[in-house]
């Protein structure tokens, strides 16, 4: 007496095989001729298609270049930005995770820390728009303001992330110190001997989680990650995370940016 369950076997291999051969016997098939002629046909729009594209490519590449970039694609940057602009919400916080789940991420970039420093005799020089010092700070005076920790997304252009516990101090509370800062659209930063720089709106300066980041994993920065100071903020791309920060300007214009010279977007949002 059957109870309605399916009571039927498992396949073997040789049942398997069998039910194989004989849907290949039955399967549809073309003749060599027509095989042919579809193995050109596929061949001669593959190859158009690749022609075109290196055509097109080589046409923008011709174009009058704008910031060392051909201008259609300084153009697309400029409509990218202004996407991430409008949906950019002024105080809107980027996700947090719990301490546990972030880790040590890679040490990509080197620009601007092959050299060795003294750390203990290191200060973060402080410009006005016209390049006159208008304040230094050592690391006990960024360590004096209130200590910030938070545990966000690291996010890199070359397509990974990483999850990292940081500890410093708020941007905002070094902009608090100069009237300067209130007036200025732009933030310019550099590494002590200037190879690396980094241009940042005040906007996103001015969030509470763009932090001057002295801890990483809840200890101090190393060489590569950036020591003694680095920059940090999870509303941008690691390329704008500038390590061995050695000057901060406060600018009208937009400033100079390593990457951005070098053909990508200047504003990074993501």
């Amino acid at each position: 007496m059957s109870d309605g369950k399916d009571k039927r076997q498992p396949e073997t291999d040789a049942e398997r095989a069998e039910r194989l051969r004989a849907q290949a016997m039955t399967a549809p098939t073309i003749s060599e001729d027509e095989f042919k002629t579809k193995s050109r046909r596929s061949f001669l729009v593959g190859g158009a298609a690749a022609l075109a594209g290196v055509v097109g490519w080589k046409w923008i590449d011709m174009q009058p270049k704008v910031d060392r970039i051909p201008a259609l694609l300084r153009t697309n940057h400029e409509v990218a930005e202004k996407v991430w602009r409008g949906l950019y919400r002024p105080g809107a916080m980027a996700p947090t995770f719990p301490i546990s789940a972030s880790g040590m991420p890679r040490a990509n970039g080197r620009h601007g820390l092959r050299e060795e420093i003294d750390l203990d005799a290191w200060s973060m020089q402080i410009l006005n728009h016209t390049g006159q010092e208008i304040g230094r700070m050592d690391m006990d005076a960024i360590r004096a303001l209130p200590k910030v920790e938070m545990t966000t997304e690291l996010k890199c252009i070359e397509g990974w992330s990483q999850i990292v516990h940081w500890g410093g101090a708020r941007f905002s509370d070094v902009a608090a110190m100069y009237p300067e800062a209130s007036q200025r659209e732009y933030v310019g930063l550099a590494t002590p001997d200037g190879e690396y720089t980094v241009g940042m709106d005040m906007d996103s300066m001015m969030h509470a989680q763009t932090l001057l980041a002295y801890e990483m994993q809840g200890e101090p920065l190393q060489r590569w990650h950036g020591a003694p100071l680095r920059l940090v903020t999870p509303l941008k791309y690691g390329v704008k995370h500038i390590k061995r920060i050695g000057t901060v300007q406060f600018m009208d214009t937009r400033p100079e940016d390593y990457w951005a010279e070098r053909g990508y977007d200047w504003y990074i949002g993501h």
